[in-house]
């Protein structure tokens, strides 16, 4: 075994690496750029600074110069990139993955198809030859049936796929898809298939050993996906059936001993959702999944270790088995779910992640690192298990609960109503269910005054404390509902009341000299007045809240209706409130002003409602960018007459493209952006005249 393992990669993935590696008393190192030594740096025994993850040298170099016997690339970066591989091997290094060869091969997807049919694997009929060009995808399409998926023969993660419904969307969708795969993967090759719809996304994990050996150990559902980004993954799979298992597993190792793959990888199919048997393969992972915690965790084993060791010359001395119990794993990323899930950046102000029995975290941040743009928005990995499907899911949506990420926006909140979907429940899921519904909040701030009533007219006698459930809430199997209200009605929904609570607990966290004490009403001597503020609650929501004097407990009117509160304990960053006789846990974090505010996996900010942040109304013309990041694509020029829906301008943020849209049709008064420009959000890109504007004038 090696004495030290150098870990070109950052975020999560290191540290996960970096504890295997310790287990087996290998020293972990580590790479940074200049201003990312984070939570990745800190995992390990050393670390480099070089010019950029994705400079090979430097990578290598870096490796020789802390005296590091290997490289484990992590995913991501250059993990599927052979010129690492050999550029390691040829410094005398071991590489901790599949040789150069097997990765150049399952690279270009074009190529690796050609391999599957070699291999006798299925694959989606389509045009998969290497280098196409538009004219020859045109005139393939001209005689297929839509919808067809235009996707990038290099690369993986979705980057440079559109699905195009019909013949005058191609030009648009070739186009976009080329510039998103050369930024992403510097490759700008393409390949058109039929697009499978409705369909389930069905991956097989696969290690194999340098002396022939090659296993499958069962299959992962990574169906529920956004913008072909999977958001949620579980193993095994809900509609796969023994013989089903048998079968994909089969196909996969056929494929990995076509391309003579060595270490951990992933061959990944797209099913017919309505007939999961009728499957074709897809594309292969020549690396680590960021999804292989459910693997493992129900397959009792640690893929790392095995990497290390296979790396290291071993045999395998793993049996394929079938797998025990259930594993569910989400995503936590910082995007706001309220912005069609844009990215999001900003501070980490507090972190609260759960811990528990058959839960494991995997994070990448702590409290006091930064989210930017310049790198992958996933903040951790929340994985649980149980004996059953339902069972895992269950413990899942307590371990959502117990967590909170402030001050920025995360998906959390999202992530919870997910998992307790009654159709995700039942595993009645396509990779369509997340994108065809709506899982903004409806019932949130805008609530206020309703929650305000459920609350002040609720039994406090029927309402368990938390401190008397204290030990059940560390429970993962307490994930049950709430309890009734004393006249028998159903539960209100946590997030109802949970933004009433969000603008006391604002109150109740400020000292003086803080939130109320530029108020009207407020004295910071003499006799203290009632503290009278007007709130918005996410920049949106504007609530008057009255407290009376002491502020940690007392009577407060949220819009006129008066409820009874007190404050039970503070721990750091955690509040105990009791509001209407129930007692909770609540998570706040200052924000200059304001506060973000989190409790049950749902997360507030709360601010003076003159300072809250505004979204322009729907008739203004002025074109704001929805995400921080970079102008890709500018379409027109100042003058030009555009119709509502025509594309102005492309943005780039976190390798995910946007395309941002005349709101009405009309004149391109100002343009205020250009290509390669770094614009903030809400920055001001394009000002556009509307046409019945110009009309009456």
């Amino acid at each position: 075994m090696f004495d030290r393992v150098l870990i070109a990669n950052r975020g999560e993935i290191v540290g996960r690496v970096a504890r295997t590696a310790r287990r087996l008393g290998v020293s972990p190192a580590t790479v940074h750029e200049p201003g990312d030594a984070g939570l990745h740096v800190r995992a390990c025994d050393v670390a480099v600074e070089i010019p950029s993850y994705l400079d090979v040298d430097a990578v290598v170099a870096a490796a020789v110069r802390c005296g590091a016997q290997a490289i484990h690339p992590g995913y991501g970066f250059l993990s599927e990139r052979p010129a690492l591989a050999r550029a390691c091997v040829a410094a005398g290094l071991a590489w901790i993955g599949p040789p150069a060869e097997a990765i150049e091969l399952m690279g270009d997807k074009a190529v690796a198809k050609a391999a599957a049919e070699r291999a006798g694997v299925p694959i989606v009929p389509g045009l998969h030859a290497p280098g196409l060009t538009d004219a020859q995808i045109v005139e393939f399409a001209a005689t297929a049936t839509f919808p067809l998926l235009v996707k990038a023969a290099a690369g993986g993660g979705g980057k440079g796929m559109r699905v195009v419904h019909e013949a005058g969307e191609l030009e648009g969708a070739l186009a976009a898809a080329r510039r998103e795969a050369q930024n992403a993967f510097g490759d700008d090759a393409l390949l058109i298939e039929r697009y499978v719809s409705p369909s389930r996304h069905i991956e097989v994990q696969v290690l194999a050993d340098a002396h022939g050996n090659v296993i499958s150990l069962g299959e992962r559902e990574c169906t529920l996906q956004r913008r072909h980004q999977k958001v949620l993954e579980e193993a095994p799979s809900p509609v796969v059936d023994a013989a089903l298992r048998a079968r994909l597993g089969e196909e996969a190792v056929s494929l990995a001993r076509e391309c003579g793959y060595v270490g951990a990888g992933t061959v990944e199919f797209v099913a017919d959702a309505r007939d999961p048997a009728q499957h074709f393969f897809l594309e292969m992972n020549t690396r680590l999944q960021v999804e292989h915690p459910v693997t493992e965790l129900v397959q009792g084993l640690d893929l790392v270790e095995w990497q290390l060791r296979v790396a290291a010359g071993e045999r395998l001395a793993v049996e394929p088995r079938e797998p025990v119990g259930h594993a569910v794993e989400v995503r936590v990323y910082a995007e706001d779910p309220d912005r069609g899930f844009l990215p999001a950046t900003g501070p980490v102000l507090a972190l609260r992640l759960p811990e528990g029995d058959d839960l494991r975290v995997d994070a990448g941040l702590a409290a006091g690192d930064e989210v930017t743009t310049r790198y992958d928005p996933m903040i951790a990995k929340v994985v649980a298990r149980g004996d059953t499907r339902e069972e895992a899911l269950r413990r899942l949506a307590r371990a959502l609960e117990d967590t909170a990420v402030l001050g920025l926006r995360t998906n959390v909140g999202f992530l919870h109503a997910l998992v307790t979907d009654p159709a995700v429940r039942a595993g009645d899921v396509d990779t369509h269910t997340i994108e065809s519904r709506d899982w903004t909040a409806s019932d949130g701030a805008s609530g206020i005054a309703d929650a305000a009533g459920t609350v002040a007219d609720a039994d406090a006698g029927t309402v368990a404390d938390a401190d008397a459930d204290a030990d059940a809430d560390a429970d993962a199997d307490a994930a049950s509902p709430r309890p009734a209200s004393a006249n028998g009605a159903p539960p209100r929904p946590a997030s109802a009341d949970a933004a009433l609570v969000a603008a006391i607990a604002a109150a109740l966290d400020a000292p003086a000299g803080d939130v109320f004490s530029a108020l009207p009403g407020w004295r910071l001597a003499g006799t203290p007045a009632d503290a009278v503020a007007r709130l918005a609650v996410d920049g949106e929501h504007e609530h008057e809240v009255v407290l009376a004097p002491p502020l940690d407990g007392g009577v407060a009117h949220v819009d006129g209706v008066a409820v009874d509160y007190a404050v039970r304990g503070r721990d750091g960053d955690r509040l105990r409130i009791a509001l209407g006789g129930e007692t909770a846990r609540w998570t706040v974090a200052r924000d200059g002003a304001g506060r973000w505010v989190a409790r049950d996996g749902r997360t507030w900010h709360v601010a003076p409602a003159a300072r809250a942040v505004r979204g322009d109304a729907g008739g203004d013309t002025r074109l704001r960018a929805p995400m921080p990041g970079s102008v890709v694509a500018v379409h027109v020029a100042e003058g030009d007459v555009v119709a509502r829906g025509d594309v102005l301008l492309v943005m780039e943020s976190m390798k995910m493209e946007l395309s941002i849209a005349a709101p009405v049709d009309g004149t391109v008064a100002e343009l205020r952006a250009a290509p390669g420009d770094q614009v903030a959000r809400d920055a001001e890109l394009a000002v556009v005249h509307p046409a019945d504007a110009e009309e009456s004038s």
